[in-house]
């Protein structure tokens, strides 16, 4: 068995950066953006009144009067000079005029006509954006998945079109005699086909386009057939069948197939039973059969080779900090990744795992928002002590 790190780099190394595609902004949303986008402008563009109120030249005190010359809304800029002792009418997001020293707001002033006075309530101001306030020409948004904000910011810069990394194809392959899909009638013997729908909404999330193959039989023609199927896929995921057993045949046909394999077994729990590999050329992931533990390696594997695919330049899980509401006792040889849930306390997150921890309760994942994260031959823990975990 290979430790989790060093597996997920071999997983890793499998896989590298898709081409792009140039997408207009309104269909780029959770896109991921490999290179850096440059603002095109400034933004704002030019001085903006950051109040409804009057732009003033010349001082400002309880009592000081201007003259009323013009008038400016947004998208409607004044173009003449202000000079000492006159304002402009302005209004919120309207260009404020050359030489102005600052807006006063509305409720500082009283008028009459043409002229306004300074009241008591002066509050000083400028109440002025000056231009290049947010971001300059030239300056960059970096690599991401692109989030709404993002897209907003996109669009300030005036980038109308962005290049992104195209979407990675996963085949992912259901394998096991005993498996029907949803809405079946099993045999006694049979089960519900459960592990691949979730890992098709995870390989979504992160932005992958994610094909559920039709389940594959323990026979080697069978397998055979759903492989063919996955021709054209830049990932390829089975289910099941990656043990040693007299029926697991996943192993075998994709070394029949060319499999180069990367690794087989890692030194985890749950999902020991793991490998990973190329077959002709296309990155293999052959997860677990038991529920959770396909899930919770396709958290640790799967997401982070789709991430690399996109262009990430940092795919791996990043582990964050939580202290514990419980004790745990000494972890043995393989990294455990617990069921855990964590909720916000007065000094951080608190994080409590569950007592039940078996790779076949899928009540438990359910509940679980969080993988709490035992290191290899990790000691005895205490209450309020700082452990690792992963969100979910």
């Amino acid at each position: 068995m290979i430790s989790v790190d060093a597996a997920l780099a071999l997983a890793l190394a499998l896989v590298r950066p898709l081409g792009t595609e140039i997408l207009p902004l309104a269909r780029a949303a959770n896109r991921f953006m490999p290179h850096p986008a440059t603002a095109a402008r400034d933004q704002p563009p030019f001085a903006v009144a950051a109040m409804d109120g009057y732009a003033t030249v010349g001082p400002a005190h309880p009592g000081a009067q201007f003259v009323v010359v013009g008038e400016a809304a947004a998208g409607h800029a004044w173009h003449g000079t202000l000079h000492p002792g006159q304002a402009l009418r302005i209004f919120t997001g309207a260009p404020v005029p050359p030489g102005a020293d600052r807006v006063v707001i509305q409720e500082d002033v009283t008028r009459s006509g043409d002229q306004i006075t300074l009241t008591d309530a002066f509050s000083g101001g400028p109440h002025i954006r000056p231009k290049g306030q947010d971001f300059k020409a030239g300056d960059t948004l970096s690599a991401r998945l692109l989030r709404p904000a993002d897209l907003a910011l996109l669009a300030s810069m005036n980038v109308a079109n962005v290049s992104v990394t195209r979407r990675p194809i996963v085949a992912i392959i259901a394998t096991g005699d005993e498996l029907v899909m949803p809405g079946e009638v099993p045999r006694d013997d049979q089960i519900i086909a459960s592990n691949s729908f979730a890992l098709q909404a995870l390989a979504k999330n992160a932005g992958a386009i994610a094909r559920l193959l039709p389940i594959a039989r323990d026979d080697e023609a069978s397998l055979r057939a759903v492989f063919d199927l996955a021709a054209g896929a830049d990932l390829i995921v089975t289910i099941g069948g990656a043990s040693v057993g007299d029926h697991d045949m996943v192993g075998k046909v994709a070394a029949d197939l060319g499999m180069d394999r990367a690794f087989y077994k890692i030194a985890m729990r749950p999902g020991k039973p793991l490998m990973a590999g190329k077959i002709n050329g296309t990155a293999m992931l052959g997860l677990p059969g038991n529920p959770v533990s396909s899930i919770v390696c396709g958290h640790i594997f799967m997401l982070p080779m789709i991430r690399a695919m996109l262009g990430d330049p940092t795919p791996a899980p990043v582990l964050q900090p939580a202290r514990l509401t419980a004790p745990l006792p000494a972890n043995g040889p393989r990294a455990h990744y617990m069921r855990a849930q964590v909720k916000q306390g007065t000094d951080g997150p608190l994080i409590t795992g569950f007592d039940r921890q078996d790779s076949a309760l899928l009540t438990v994942l359910a509940d679980a928002n969080a993988l709490l994260v035992r290191p290899v031959d990790d000691p005895p823990r205490n209450t309020g002590d700082l452990v690792g975990y992963l969100p979910i």
